[in-house]
């Protein structure tokens, strides 16, 4: 099975505050892969470094076999990753349907003359980009609301929005912060199957953070599990509920009890 991609000792220190250590992982293509952990762990810190927001302080980033250490996040973005935000990072002014398309803006053919001067290629281009971006939003059950700014629409709608944007950018492997974060019980299990979904539709890899554990259970085939950024455990499902670490750091007897 071929790797999409590997971390390799990855390390993030902030000051004398050692966020991340030694943080080696790799992904397998096509998977959903779960990060998991109590809140400060260093998850996001994680996301940040293969995303290009944190250059590590040591350690390499390899996608699709390319380096990608300390490139800056359009580069990354442009090399086939893309992201969603734990605090959810909208444009909040704009419709539903210009946030979508904005992110496929990165994958622009034509330059920004050839958009002031209205040439039929660029108008050709943003109608295609807008058509894609309909598209999108359909796939996540938004096309309703296109027209709808950011800023106005629900909790959940915003959630999805975030992952349309991020889908726009043309992405191979999708990093979801949160995705159920804010959510109640039927629309965490709606999340599932979307997350399959869009694995599926759109041939990803989908590596995601989520503190709801019969989320991360139910959709991951494999896990990683930190605690004050040390990898403590790796496996799958029913190797990480019944390891005594994570119980005794993370999921709690009780949830092993009752899952």
């Amino acid at each position: 099975m071929s790797m999409i991609l590997e971390t390799k000792g990855l390390t993030m220190r902030f000051g004398g505050l050692v966020a991340v250590s030694d943080f080696s992982a790799s992904i397998p293509q096509g998977s959903i892969t779960g990060l998991i952990g109590p809140n400060g762990a260093g998850k996001t810190t994680c996301f940040n470094m293969v995303t290009g927001f944190y250059k590590p302080t040591e350690g390499q980033v390899f996608f699709e076999g390319r380096e990608l250490t300390g490139m800056p996040p359009h580069q990354v973005c442009r090399a086939g990753i893309a992201r969603t935000f734990q605090n959810i990072r909208l444009f909040g002014n704009e419709t539903a349907l210009e946030n979508v398309m904005i992110g496929s803006f990165v994958r622009q053919r034509t330059g920004w003359i050839q958009s002031v001067l209205m040439t039929p290629m660029s108008l050709r281009e943003e109608r295609e980009i807008r058509e894609r971006s309909m598209e999108l939003l359909d796939v996540v059950g938004l096309a309703g609301i296109a027209q709808e700014k950011a800023n106005s629409l629900p909790y959940g709608a915003q959630r999805r929005l975030e992952i349309a944007r991020a889908l726009a950018t043309r992405p191979r492997f999708l990093l979801l912060d949160e995705p159920a974060a804010g959510m109640n019980p039927q629309e965490s299990l709606e999340l599932m199957d979307f997350i399959r979904t869009i694995r599926t539709r759109f041939d990803l890899t989908i590596l995601l953070i989520e503190h709801d554990m019969k989320v991360v259970m139910g959709v991951c085939e494999h896990m990683w599990v930190l605690d004050y950024g040390v990898t403590i455990a790796e496996g799958g499902p029913e190797a990480i509920q019944s390891n005594p670490k994570v119980i005794e750091a993370y999921l709690g007897e009780e949830y092993v009890k009752y899952a």
